[in-house]
């Protein structure tokens, strides 16, 4: 077979499993380096430790507003690298959005100014089953 006559769908079709596979790796990497730098806790896990933690959402505003894990203070990612150093890093972060992804960022982040303890929680604000609190306006 010549390279010339490789028919479109193949190149298509090769290319698509190499960008599958590249997607497939960059998420297992993520996945890697987030289990090193924080904890993923089921609800139970994180509604027993949310007395002694720092517990932050990371959602905009208006999503926090609308309604937020009780106790939790609002610190959307946008803005987190600016916001953050509000935080202490003797104390644990338990940090939350709708799903993970935020929340693995920005553990990424608190890791490399020196937090430890970093836990995220693990369906995310949207299966969330605990108390919450909406804003009153």
């Amino acid at each position: 077979m010549v390279i010339g006559e490789i028919s479109g769908g193949l190149v298509y079709s090769i290319v698509l499993i190499i960008l599958l596979v590249a997607w497939g790796l960059w998420s297992l990497i993520t996945i890697i380096r987030r289990n090193n730098v924080a904890t993923l806790l089921d609800q139970k896990d994180f509604q027993e430790g949310i007395r002694t933690a720092q517990v932050v959402d990371l959602r905009e505003k208006k999503d926090f507003d609308a309604g937020h894990i009780l106790g939790a203070r609002n610190m959307p990612y946008s803005t987190f690298k600016a916001s953050h150093s509000g935080l202490r890093s003797d104390l644990p972060v338990y940090l939350y959005d709708q799903g993970k992804a935020l929340s693995t960022r920005a553990a990424f982040i608190l890791n490399k100014e020196g937090y430890n303890d970093i836990s995220i929680l693990k369906k995310g604000f949207v299966r969330w089953e605990g108390k919450t609190k909406k804003a009153k306006f």
